[in-house]
């Protein structure tokens, strides 16, 4: 299907950085699936546009003047939990990583990522999935499989018992904690794609956890090993 003919995809930019905004705004308006809602300079005025405009997705950066990205984060999902918050930043520290999907957003990426990584992280928290860049994956898992003292505080994850899963269900778990994603563990475990997204939602499910990140940290915690 053309993807011009669906409704486009409604995305409000948040940062204090003009030319950032316009740089990804241009890039962004290539893209006939997508429409620019509005643009905020700061985190207050980021959560007052959610509010007005309800977008699917919030890009909003982390490091800003007065509200933070984080602060703002937290607001806009408890008053506009329609809209999906995507952090977009500079910062490759495990512990802001955290604290930000604490605080309700669903992904985040680092500003140096490629266009067409971008473009299908958009697609994805539009659609209510988590998504986070590799390194800072491979940072936050790295963070959880040292020793305690060092380790970061993981999200708060609920549900039974790793023994709950079945064989498939603990393997596709493994290529999670790798950080891979529903068309890479299809290749590798010759399966379509639309099996391993059955797999994934039961096994969210039965965990009762409510992402793909929850489903990492889970992994390491309980010594499920990505496979190599």
């Amino acid at each position: 299907m053309d993807p011009s003919a669906e409704t486009p995809i409604r995305i409000l930019l948040v940062d204090d950085h003009s030319l950032f905004r316009s740089g990804i705004r241009s890039l962004l308006q290539r893209h006939p699936e997508f429409e620019i809602a509005g643009e905020a300079g700061d985190g207050m005025e980021g959560v007052k546009r959610a509010a007005q405009l309800r977008p699917d997705v919030v890009l909003l950066d982390l490091h800003m003047p007065g509200l933070s990205g984080r602060e703002a984060a937290q607001l806009i999902s408890r008053e506009t939990p329609e809209s999906h918050v995507l952090m977009l930043t500079v910062s490759e520290e495990a512990e802001d990583l955290l604290e930000t999907l604490r605080a309700g957003a669903c992904g985040y990426l680092l500003k140096n990522i490629e266009t067409d990584t971008l473009v299908a992280a958009i697609h994805a928290a539009a659609h209510g999935e988590s998504v986070v860049s590799p390194r800072m994956m491979g940072k936050l898992l790295g963070g959880l499989r040292g020793a305690p003292a060092e380790r970061p505080a993981a999200p708060s994850l609920r549900g039974e018992g790793p023994e709950r899963l079945t064989p498939r269900e603990r393997e596709i778990l493994g290529f999670i904690a790798r950080g891979a994603s529903n068309k890479e563990i299809a290749r590798e475990l010759d399966l379509a794609e639309s099996t391993v997204k059955i797999h994934v939602q039961n096994t969210l499910r039965k965990l009762g956890l409510a992402s793909r990140v929850q489903a990492a940290v889970y992994a390491v915690e309980h010594g499920i090993a990505p496979p190599p």
